[in-house]
C-alpha cells in the first residue's frame, strides 16, 4: 500500500453495518513466543534472528537493535532503512532510560512555502513523490551513536549479517512478496530501483532470491568508517548528485552537519505501571500519555471491552489529545512544547470535566487549549538476559519512501517531508490537520507519531511495544497498552485484537472490520458518534512487542511463566518473535 492517505475508505455511519464475526485472523490469537534469556520481535523473521544471534553471542540488547536496524534494511525494504530515520527509546538495566532522536531534517535550502504554487495552494505530490520530498537521513547516525554510547560490540560485528544477506541475497517469501506488491509500480518508474527490486520490468516472484550489490558496498563501507562513511564521504556525494540532478536541494553540509539528539523520555504512570516514551519531534509519547490520563479516571476494566462506554470514552479521550497534538507541537528546538501540561493529571481531570456523558464532541468546535506520520513505518522490540531493553521505530514515511534509490548506493530515500505542516488546514498522507508549530524550517525535524514505549512495574521491565501505523501509532499503542492492563489479554490477543482510532479531524471514527458488535454501533450511533469501517488491515500497523513474567496479568501474578514472551502483529505476515 502506497499510503493510508491514498486510498479510499469503506465509510458508512454505523446504523448500516450489522455484520457477521470477523475473520479467524481476530477470532483466535496463536500463543506468544517464549524465551529465557532473551527476545527479538520485528516485522522481518530474518531480521529477527540476526538480532537473537547477537544476543546468544554476548552482545547486548542496544547490540542487537544496531544488528536488527541495518538487516531491515536489507529484508524490508518498504521501511528498513538507511536512507530515513526514527527514534531509540532505551531502557538499562539499573533503570536508567534514554531516548536518541535520529529522525530526519528539513535541508537548509528548505523554505516555509516550498511545496505550495503562485496562488499559495499545495502542488501535488510536490511533498511526498520526488527529490524535493526527502528530509535529511538519520538512521546510520542513530544506530551508530547507539552502538557507541550504549553496545559493546564492534561495529563490523554488527553490519556483517546485513552485508552477507544483501551481498549474497535472501530468497523471498510471501510475506515478503505481500511488502512490494502495491510498490512495484512506483519503483518501475525509478532506473536505479527497478535494476534493484524487479527483474527485467517485472515484480520479482515468489522463491527469487534478492541481491543487493551496491547496498553490500554502503553497508561496507559504513562497517569500515563509521557514520562518516555516510554523512561525509561518497554515500552522501552520490545521494547529493542525484538530489540536484532531480530537482532536489540536498547538499553535503546537510549530511555533514547532521546530528543525533539524546533527550529525556516522556514519563508518567497509568495506574501504577510507569511508561517511559517518545519526547518531541514525537507527538507520540506525550498524546499516549494524554489519553491514558483521562481514561484513567474511569472504570475501563469493569466497563469492558469493545463496550459502547468504553469505546465512547477512548475517542473522546483522543479527540481532545490529537487536538494538542495537531496544533501545539513540534521539534523542540524550534518550539516550546507544553511538556507540563499535557503529562498533568490535574490537566487530565479538565478534558474529563469537559466530556458530555450523553452526546458525541464535535471536533470542529473544539479549539486548542491554549497553550502559552505512513503505513510504511516499522517497529522492533528487544530485551536481553541483563533485562536491558530497547524499542525502536524508525521509517521512510511513505512505502518505500519516494520509490527512488541514489545511483550507486542501493539506499531507498524518504519522503519525511510530507510530516511537516505543508500549508496550515490542510491535510498531510495521515490525514492529520495541523498548525505552524510544525511548519516548515530549515534544520528543523517533522513532528511525528512514532511511539517506542517501555512499560515498567516495581522497578522492573514489564512491557516492550511500539508499532508502524501513521497517526494511528499513537492509538495502537494505546489499545495494546490498555488490552493488557485494563482487559488482562495476553501479549498476542493484545496486539491482535480489532481497532479503533480517532484523530480530531476528520470527526469520525474509523475500526477495523468487526471491532465492535452491531449493539456497540447503534448505542453509538444514538449518542451522535459516525462509525466507518476500514477493511484494509495494512494501514492498521504491525505491532511488536515484549511482555516480561508471564503471558498476561494473571500468570505473571501467578509467578509460573517463562520469563519472557513476544508477539508480533499478525498483521505482520513477514515478521517473527524469537526468543531462546
Amino acid at each position: 500500500m502506497r499510503h493510508s492517505g491514498l486510498r479510499q475508505l469503506s465509510f458508512a455511519v454505523v446504523l448500516t453495518l450489522g455484520c457477521a464475526p470477523g475473520p479467524a485472523a481476530f477470532a483466535a490469537s496463536p500463543a506468544p513466543a517464549q524465551g529465557q534469556n532473551g527476545m527479538v520481535v520485528s516485522a522481518q523473521h530474518l531480521a529477527s534472528q540476526v538480532g537473537v544471534d547477537i544476543l546468544k553471542s554476548g552482545g547486548n540488547a542496544v547490540d542487537a537493535a544496531v544488528a536488527v536496524g541495518y538487516a531491515l534494511a536489507v529484508v524490508h525494504p518498504a521501511a528498513g532503512n538507511l536512507g530515513g530515520g526514527g527514534f531509540m527509546t532505551i531502557r538499562l538495566k539499573d533503570g536508567t532510560t534514554t531516548f536518541l532522536d535520529f529522525r530526519e531534517r528539513a535541508p537548509l535550502a528548505s523554505t516555509g512555502t516550498m511545496y505550495l504554487d503562485a496562488d499559495g495552494n499545495p502542488v501535488p505530490g510536490a511533498s511526498t513523490d520526488g527529490y524535493l520530498a526527502v528530509g535529511v537521513p538519520g538512521s546510520v547516525a542513530g544506530m551508530e551513536a547507539a552502538r557507541e554510547r550504549y553496545g559493546t560490540r564492534a561495529r563490523e560485528e554488527l553490519i556483517a549479517p546485513a552485508i552477507r544477506l544483501a551481498s549474497e541475497g535472501f530468497v523471498l517469501e510471501p510475506g515478503d512478496i505481500a511488502s512490494f506488491a502495491e510498490g512495484n509500480d512506483m519503483l518501475a518508474q525509478d532506473e536505479a530501483a527497478a535494476k534493484i527490486f524487479l527483474k527485467d520490468g517485472k515484480p520479482l516472484e515468489l522463491g527469487a532470491t534478492l541481491v543487493q550489490a551496491d547496498l553490500a558496498k554502503s553497508l561496507t563501507a559504513i562497517a569500515q568508517g563509521g557514520a562518516d562513511a555516510f554523512y561525509k564521504g561518497g554515500i552522501a556525494d552520490l545521494i547529493v548528485r542525484a538530489s540536484e540532478a532531480n530537482g532536489g536541494i540536498l547538499t553535503r553540509e546537510d549530511f555533514e552537519r547532521y546530528e543525533v539528539r539524546e533527550l529525556e523520555p516522556v514519563k508518567y504512570s497509568y495506574r501504577g505501571y510507569d511508561i517511559v516514551s517518545s519526547p518531541p519531534p514525537s507527538s507520540g509519547g506525550l498524546v499516549i500519555c494524554e489519553i491514558l490520563n483521562v481514561l484513567e479516571g474511569y472504570p475501563i476494566s469493569y466497563l469492558g471491552y469493545g463496550s459502547a462506554e468504553t469505546v465512547r470514552l477512548m475517542v473522546e479521550a483522543m479527540r481532545h489529545a490529537f487536538v494538542d497534538r495537531n496544533t501545539a507541537l513540534g521539534d523542540p528546538d524550534f518550539v516550546d512544547n507544553p511538556v507540563g501540561k499535557l503529562t498533568s493529571k490535574a490537566y487530565a481531570e479538565e478534558i474529563r470535566a469537559r466530556i458530555d456523558p450523553y452526546r458525541a464532541g464535535v471536533s470542529e468546535a473544539l479549539k486548542p487549549a491554549g497553550f502559552g506520520e505512513s503505513k510504511e513505518t516499522t517497529h522492533y522490540s528487544i530485551i536481553d538476559r541483563d533485562g536491558n531493553a530497547v524499542a525502536v521505530t524508525y521509517t521512510l514515511n511513505g512505502s518505500f519512501g519516494i520509490g527512488k534509490v541514489a545511483e550507486g548506493t542501493g539506499i531507498l530515500l524518504n519522503n519525511e517531508m510530507d510530516d511537516f505542516t505543508i500549508k496550515p488546514g490542510v491535510p498531510n498522507l495521515y490525514g492529520l490537520v495541523q498548525g505552524e508549530a510544525n511548519a516548515i524550517e530549515p534544520g528543523k525535524s517533522p513532528l511525528s507519531s512514532m511511539s517506542p514505549t517501555i512499560v515498567s512495574k516495581d522497578g522492573e521491565p514489564f512491557m516492550v511495544i511500539g508499532s508502524p501505523g501513521g497517526s494511528r501509532i499513537i492509538t495502537i499503542m494505546l489499545s495494546a497498552i490498555m488490552n493488557v492492563v485494563d482487559h488482562g489479554m495476553d501479549l498476542q490477543e493484545a496486539i491482535d485484537a480489532p481497532r479503533i482510532h480517532h484523530q480530531w479531524l476528520p470527526d469520525r471514527v474509523l475500526m477495523e472490520p468487526y471491532a465492535l458488535s452491531p449493539d456497540t454501533l447503534r448505542l453509538l450511533a444514538g449518542m451522535g458518534y459516525r462509525v466507518g469501517t476500514d477493511p484494509d488491515w495494512t494501514i492498521w500497523g504491525e505491532a511488536a512487542g515484549i511482555l516480561v513474567g508471564g503471558r498476561n496479568l494473571r500468570q505473571i501474578a501467578a509467578g509460573d511463566g517463562a520469563r519472557y514472551y513476544g508477539a508480533i502483529d499478525s498483521r505482520a505476515t513477514a515478521g517473527a518473535a524469537i526468543g531462546y
